[in-house]
């Protein structure tokens, strides 16, 4: 009997917090400082969920895409790669920027992803990061690596579909 109420209690646990993560994500509002201002994307918060080629720090710090042509055909290019990932939705796509949403498969958690084409440069800068909480487990910067290697196959053979471009992103259904 009291293995039965030690296991009731851990299981209704583990159900609330499950359930106060799931409408945690549900509240999390769109950010309002998104989008390219004096040629920067947001800087990053402080916690550790969030990737930028723009950061100051070496943590948050990724290295910028680097390309050749226009930048509607890289930003077409990064728009179908992005609409490939399960559970992304572009929000906004200009001539030089776009906007998408990816939620984790389980909790629902909405990640922030931003692209800015800089013409002058011939970089691709970009931003991911996530609405709620302080840990993604990695999943941003495994994001945009996974998004930056899909970009390099795409443009090094644009004819050619990559095998790998259609694999879902492992660690993002985990969260």
């Amino acid at each position: 009997n009291k293995v039965f109420i030690a296991s009731a209690i851990v299981m209704l646990i583990v159900i609330s917090g499950t359930l106060c993560l799931f409408l945690l994500s549900l509240t999390a509002s769109r950010p309002t400082n998104l989008g390219v201002t004096d040629g920067r994307l947001a800087p990053c918060p402080e916690s550790p969920n969030c990737v930028s080629t723009q950061a100051e720090d070496h943590d948050h710090w990724i290295a910028p895409i680097t390309y050749q042509g226009d930048a509607e055909t890289v930003i077409q290019t990064l728009d179908i790669i992005v609409r490939r990932i399960p559970h992304t939705r572009v929000i906004e796509k200009s001539p030089n920027y776009l906007y998408a949403e990816f939620r984790s498969a389980f909790f629902r958690f909405t990640d922030d992803v931003e692209f800015f084409v800089e013409v002058e440069s011939g970089r691709v800068h970009f931003r991911s990061a996530s609405r709620v909480g302080r840990s993604d487990l990695g999943v941003n910067r495994e994001r945009m690596e996974l998004i930056r290697s899909r970009f390099q196959a795409m443009h090094s053979d644009p004819i050619a579909t990559p095998m790998n471009l259609d694999a879902p992103l492992e660690s993002q259904s985990a969260r």
